[in-house]
């Protein structure tokens, strides 16, 4: 029996581009004898509506029912069907990027649904979003990283003056300031001096109420990708190489101007020391099936953890599955291994004892 499996693509986010381009990525790669897709759109106003009928040799998508009347914006019947009469879906694969999709919000409405799904659960999604929290906890587990400070909104509004100097005495130039809760590069600006610092303070508060800036190290960018459960496997180590400053939203996802070398070219104890760290940040998170965990490796071979994105981009220049493809782990093989781990997971939510 084919495996019911809901695709959630699109979200209110900054990042709905990208959520596109990585459900198109998996569908295409999904094995149509083993899963009927149901693809499951949101708009980028949050309404979620029925996926379009997708081109191309995909004969197991199917169009899900929605409400009578059909009207858009109404949650399909499918998500709220009996499971265990075969009338609902039986896994749910968010591939959403960002707020509203990669936050925990999303997750929260699926578990309130008891439904399965890939990926991580409502803490781990929360703490991996918001990068200022993420690195609270990597601090408590005594994981290195670069120093960094943060702001809301109306802290920086009532004293500009006093947030710049904060900056300029404490972490110095050059600097990155990044919206807390916002992945893919959105927003990211790299400040050489004040009137950089400035015009970055402005951008990322674009995206979001809080931001975070960090201090600018010269490093190299290292990533593996973590898939599991409480035995989480960590993949080869990859190295990103940006033709330009950074690694932007731009070299991600559109020109593909960013050098991706896997294996990376470092020692075995640089590689144990890694894998050890993303394996702890997976843990201290408490993550489920699969992290990018992302590392500065510095001249003197300091390995400082830099972030971890709890639903790392599938698309075609994705780090994430070239990592597990390099470790053997084909594309195809990868999701369906997601989809497993979704499972897992949710079957041993079920042994847990919610009454007295």
């Amino acid at each position: 029996m084919k495996t019911k499996l809901g695709l959630l693509y699109g979200g209110k986010s900054a990042e709905h581009k990208v959520s596109l381009q990585t459900a198109m990525a998996v569908i295409k790669a999904l094995n149509n004898e083993k899963f009927d897709i149901y693809p499951i759109y949101i708009t980028e106003e949050g309404k979620w509506v029925k996926g379009p009928q997708l081109h191309g040799p995909v004969s197991s998508v199917k169009e899900l029912e929605f409400s009578p009347g059909g009207e858009e914006g109404k949650l399909a019947p499918a998500i709220f069907a009996d499971r265990e009469n075969g009338d609902g879906l039986d896994v749910i694969f968010p591939l959403l990027h960002g707020p509203n999709g990669e936050d925990g919000t999303v997750q929260g409405l699926l578990e309130l649904l008891n439904l399965p799904y890939v990926g991580n659960g409502v803490l781990a999604s929360a703490a991996g979003m918001d990068k200022v929290i993420m690195k609270n906890i990597f601090a408590e587990a005594g994981l290195a990283q670069v120093d960094y400070t943060s702001f809301i909104r109306s802290e920086w509004e009532a004293d500009k003056e006093a947030a710049y100097r904060k900056v300029e005495e404490k972490l110095g130039f050059p600097c990155f300031v990044k919206p807390a809760n916002l992945g893919s590069s959105v927003g990211i600006s790299k400040c050489r001096n004040r009137e950089e610092l400035e015009q970055a303070f402005r951008e990322a508060f674009l995206f979001d109420r809080k931001v975070i800036i960090e201090v600018g190290v010269t490093a190299r960018e290292i990533e593996v990708g973590v898939l599991g459960n409480d035995s989480p496997e960590v993949s080869v180590a990859g190295e990103i190489v940006p033709k330009k400053d950074f690694y932007d939203y731009k070299a991600k996802y559109e020109d593909g101007d960013t050098a991706l070398i896997i294996p990376a070219d470092i020692d075995g104890e640089t590689y144990n020391r890694i894998k050890e760290m993303a394996i702890k940040s997976f843990k201290s998170l408490d993550c489920s099936g699969l992290i990018r965990a992302d590392f500065f490796l510095t001249e003197n071979g300091t390995v400082l953890i830099n972030e971890v994105n709890t639903m790392p981009g599938f698309t075609p220049f994705s780090m994430f599955p070239l990592l597990w493809k390099h470790t053997g782990v084909e594309y195809p093989q990868l999701i369906e291994r997601l989809v497993s781990l979704a499972i897992e997971r949710h079957s041993e939510k079920q042994s847990i004892k919610y009454t007295f």
